[in-house]
């Protein structure tokens, strides 16, 4: 019995040896030192040293990636600290369990090389940013913004603005319980050959995948609201999705606001979580299930369109999918001032006004040069939309007897993100 002892503490020191090595969470007493320091004063200038000198430049490398992941600055940092002094105060203890939750963390690590073997380090950094990320990843490196993945029911949010309102349902489910599972979500993404997808479909099944294998790792269900929101309504979520899957913009479904037709954020992630679950439940061999759903090829669009047909998650094959969504897309039915294509516009016209097929999103306008570049594009002044949002109007300069090419494209987008076909709007002007 006497010599299990020394072998007990051999073992403890290794392994939390192996946890420095894995989890850094040194940032957190940076930040909260910076802090109170920073309050204590209301001079600007002195706030900006303190911050740089006790926080910034001392940070890890977690910290720079982070502050470099979400283009952070210094005076975000500064508004943060000063506009909202009882969030930081409801939130400053539970970050400190940073430092307990490294050793679950180092469980939960382990659990995923059993599952896939092939699992390359990682390093973990806990710490804090400005309320724009509780977690996300850059080169090899878990980026966790600690003052959101650590928050509570208890968190106070009654200081934030407009913009941050989707900040109190988040902290109502007690995101700090759900820091193993984000940060084996993060790994996930460090295994992943890819940053992200190229269109909504895509970047659906990399955020699904790596919330999908932290569930068969951790033995643990997914926490994420729209996981559980899905499952209770898969048919409305998957009929809506199914009509912008290959939009390139992916802000009704992933890092939106609650402010879509669910009132649900990230409900692309519950899509990508499905299919990676019925690819999963499909497979005879577990084990090398995880290994594809991890080694996809996310900018593949032919490896991506035949792993969701091998899904079969949706009641219709990919290619009637981009049939339909083909088929929806906006176009230019018209141009009010002349047809296109004509020589004989006047070149004192000092407005071009098109007309779309269905009402466009007002948010957006996008026009590119033809294919004889720059120099034969009319220099545009402005563009207004009617009300309707059925015509756009550019206020244009022209010259005389010169060949015009406009590239009317995609960033034109329906009010649920489908994209303009492109239309080239191409003329000629008089002499005079």
């Amino acid at each position: 019995m006497k010599y299990l002892i020394p072998i007990f503490c051999i073992f403890l020191f290794a392994n939390c040896k192996n946890e420095s090595q894995h989890v850094v969470t040194s940032d957190i007493d940076l930040f909260w030192k910076a802090y109170d320091q920073i309050i204590t004063t209301e001079d600007s200038t002195e706030q900006l040293k303190q911050l740089k000198e006790l926080y910034l430049d001392q940070g890890s490398p977690g910290l720079n990636g982070i502050i470099r992941a979400r283009n952070y600055t210094p005076q975000e940092y500064l508004g943060a600290i000063n506009d909202y002094p009882l969030f930081w105060a409801s939130v400053r203890e539970n970050t400190y369990q940073a430092k307990t939750l490294s050793r679950k963390l180092e469980v939960g690590v382990h659990k995923l090389k059993q599952l896939y073997p092939d699992l390359k380090p990682a390093k973990i950094y806990f710490t804090i940013g400005a309320l724009r990320t509780n977690g996300t990843v850059i080169d090899s490196m878990l980026l966790i913004g600690s003052e959101l993945a650590m928050g509570d029911e208890n968190t106070v949010t009654t200081e934030f603005p407009e913009r941050l309102g989707h900040l109190p349902s988040f902290f109502k489910n007690n995101p700090i319980k759900s820091v193993v599972a984000l940060n084996i979500h993060e790994y996930i993404h460090t295994q992943q050959n890819a940053v992200g997808g190229y269109d909504l479909l895509s970047q659906s099944v990399f955020e699904g995948v790596a919330e999908f294998v932290p569930v068969i790792a951790l033995g643990e269900a997914s926490t994420t609201p729209a996981i559980n929101y899905g499952k209770a309504n898969e048919n409305k979520v998957k009929e809506s999705f199914s009509k912008e899957l290959f939009s390139p913009w992916i802000y009704n479904w992933i890092w939106n606001s609650l402010d879509n037709e669910f009132g649900v954020r990230d409900l692309g992630y519950y899509v990508g979580y499905a299919m990676a679950e019925k690819y999963y439940e499909q497979a005879t061999d577990k084990k090398q299930a995880i290994k594809d759903l991890i080694e996809l090829d996310y900018q593949d669009q032919e490896a991506i369109e035949a792993f969701v047909d091998k899904t079969h998650y949706f009641d219709k094959s990919i290619e009637v999918l981009k049939r339909e969504f083909e088929d929806s897309r906006p176009t230019v039915v018209n141009i009010v001032e002349f047809e296109n294509g004509s020589q004989q516009v006047n070149p004192n016209l000092e407005q071009l006004t098109i007309e779309f097929s269905t009402p466009m999103d007002q948010n957006y306008r996008s026009t590119d040069f033809g294919e004889l570049g720059k120099d034969h594009c009319p220099e545009i002044k402005t563009i207004k939309f009617n009300d309707e949002g059925t015509k756009a109007t550019y206020f244009i300069n022209l010259e005389p007897n010169k060949h015009y090419q406009m590239l009317v494209d995609y960033g034109y987008r329906t009010l649920n993100a489908i994209p303009l076909k492109p239309f080239l709007i191409e003329f000629s002007t008089t002499k005079y």
